[in-house]
């Protein structure tokens, strides 16, 4: 297991792996030797490897919901949905601002000037991003375009959703993690109530 070490350690933290964020460790995790050995080893800090249905992300879920998983799972059920609705403006404008059919996928390249000279053209896609670039989650102080996008690009990097390949260049690549994203709204969405208690194990796990 020492080979799979630092694997282990980034899954633990909470790192989500795709062939984006980290392609040597997807196709190691694609190999079900190595999906059973990690799961053996995991199996006595109560956690599991998982995937979502495309199995293009793989990140950490618990194995039993015991006192110490439920609490741990309500505190990021929270800050997952405190995140939720911008992340889910976020993945509209994209979609608008650039003239996209569909979503944002796992691979896509996005560039903040992309965005800036579509939202300078547009004064309805410039006043949803400075209101997005104000909440909460992206906690921008600038009244500037430039700087906002800047940050709401920076915070989606902090969170995994997107990769910057060159400190030095403006150009990310939307991770596997959105992907995660999708399928959560879509399964809050199906569920009618996301209760963290005895009587909803099948949801926190799900969530999960």
């Amino acid at each position: 297991m020492i080979e799979h070490g630092p694997l282990i350690e980034r899954l633990l933290a909470g790192d989500f792996i795709c062939a984006v964020s980290d392609e040597n460790a997807f196709r190691r995790l694609q190999d079900e030797q190595v999906r059973e050995q990690l799961d053996t080893y995991l199996r006595p800090l109560n956690r599991r490897l998982a995937a979502n249905p495309e199995n293009s992300v793989y990140f950490l879920a618990w194995r039993n919901l015991n006192d110490e998983a439920r609490e741990q799972l309500s505190q990021q059920l929270g800050e997952t949905l405190h995140s939720l609705l911008p992340l889910l403006e976020w993945l509209r404008l994209v979609q608008e601002a650039l003239g996209r059919d569909a979503l944002v996928a796992p691979g896509d390249v996005l560039k903040p000037a992309e965005f800036s000279a579509k939202c300078e053209d547009n004064q309805s896609l410039r006043e949803r991003l400075e209101r997005l670039a104000t909440d909460s989650f992206f906690g921008s102080q600038s009244e500037q375009l430039d700087a906002q996008l800047k940050q709401v690009f920076k915070r989606l990097k902090e969170h995994g959703y997107l990769l910057q390949p060159h400190a030095d260049r403006q150009v990310y690549l939307v991770t596997g993690k959105v992907d995660y994203l999708i399928d959560l709204v879509r399964f809050i969405r199906d569920e009618e109530n996301l209760p963290i208690d005895e009587e909803a194990p099948a949801t926190q796990e799900a969530l999960l």
